[in-house]
């Protein structure tokens, strides 16, 4: 018994996450989380804005997360006005309120790159070493390596 496989060709990602309704609710979703958390913070003041989150939205109610509940609180007195601004966003007339939580919050960082010094003496020294050997792979990783000098003299 033989079974045939039907080839699928690949297709671009936007025909597929138009095909998939789970996938393309769920990418509206967080475009619009997205936009309201923009909107907000533009409308926060500065020493808040990078404290206050859009955590989601169920139930015509929107979730603003923050790591200090101070911050919450003072949102809680400006409920109107944030319900106004929503409203001007399109997709968020139907919000009616906020829904307020202290949870610890740890943004995305993107790492810091480690980036290291090579001094004109190490550079000259590598060059010099490459120069000697006979291996073409390790005289090109030494060339490379040596490259990385800090103030490369071009001019000698």
């Amino acid at each position: 018994m033989s079974i045939k496989v039907k080839r699928s060709r690949a297709q671009p990602i936007g025909q597929v996450l138009k095909s998939s309704s789970d996938i393309s609710n769920l990418m509206r979703q967080s475009r619009l989380i997205d936009q309201a958390q923009r909107h907000l913070r533009g409308h926060l003041p500065e020493e808040m804005r990078e404290h206050i989150f859009v955590g989601g939205f169920s139930n015509a109610r929107l979730t603003l997360i923050s790591g200090q509940a101070s911050w919450l609180s003072w949102l809680r007195f400006e409920q109107t006005r944030l319900l106004q601004l929503l409203h001007q966003l399109p997709g968020f007339e139907a919000v009616t309120g906020f829904h307020f939580k202290v949870r610890p919050v740890r943004p995305v960082v993107a790492p810091q790159r480690n980036t290291r010094a090579l001094s004109q003496k190490a550079s000259e020294t590598l060059t010099q070493c490459a120069e000697d050997t006979q291996d073409s792979r390790l005289r090109g990783a030494l060339e490379r390596l040596a490259s990385h000098a800090a103030n490369k003299n071009t001019f000698s």
